[in-house]
């Protein structure tokens, strides 16, 4: 639906610009140009004359000016530029038409051609179709703001360890890989024997360690 109000107020917008910038070339009161008016007579005292004035220092200047807002209003899709030249359109219609009315001592229309002509009525109606423009249009789209990331809670629960709280196993085995092995302790000195310690001897065994003599060599005798 926002293309579509897009689209239809940025055609309403441009078909009211045309009409703006082309309607000093058109007959304004009494056959005369909306060119042939100097813009400076609008703000003078005096009001308006007779003089002719150069393209550029004429009704065209302004006009040219809400044309070119008006064009980059609708490409940007901004509504208060549009809003801003239709306004300025109609407003710079509406001094010209008190300024004229001052000189003249009133406006008056008639079906000969004579008082007030197309070229006025284009700017003004030009005006007011690109104000009703920045009303249709819909405008740019307005981007979400992202929503703000929920801080990290501390506190533990009973569901199970807490996520962000740091593993103390795996700190534990990280500081245990790191440090080096303990030294082996020293086995237990073993418990001392009931009694003496055996003897160590040097010499031959005892006699009671000899073997008895064989029955063969005692009857042979």
């Amino acid at each position: 639906m926002s293309r579509v109000r897009n689209v239809l107020g940025s055609v309403l917008a441009l078909a009211g610009a045309a009409a703006v910038v082309w309607s000093p070339f058109r007959a304004w009161y009494d056959g005369r140009l909306g060119r042939d008016y100097r813009i400076d007579e609008l703000f003078s005292a005096d009001g308006v004359t007779d003089d002719k004035a150069q393209l550029f220092g004429s009704l065209f200047l302004p006009f040219l000016f809400v044309a070119m807002v008006t064009l980059v209003g609708v490409v940007v899709r901004s509504r208060l530029l549009l809003a801003f030249a239709g306004i300025v359109a109609m407003g710079f219609a509406v001094l010209w038409m008190v300024r004229v009315g001052q000189a003249e001592g009133s406006l008056s229309v008639d079906a000969d051609g004579n008082g007030l002509d197309v070229g006025a009525g284009s700017a003004f109606v030009g005006g007011a179709m690109i104000l009703l423009a920045a009303l249709i249009m819909s405008g740019r789209p307005r981007r979400a703001a992202p929503a703000p990331a929920a801080p990290a809670s501390t506190v533990p629960t009973l569901d199970g360890p807490d996520p962000h709280a740091p593993d103390s196993f795996d700190a534990f085995d990280d500081r245990s890989s790191s440090s080096p092995p303990p030294a082996a302790s020293p086995p237990p000195p073993m418990p001392p024997v009931d009694g003496p310690p055996p003897e160590q001897q040097d010499g031959p065994p005892p006699a009671w360690h000899k073997p008895p003599p064989s029955s063969g060599s005692g009857s042979g005798g």
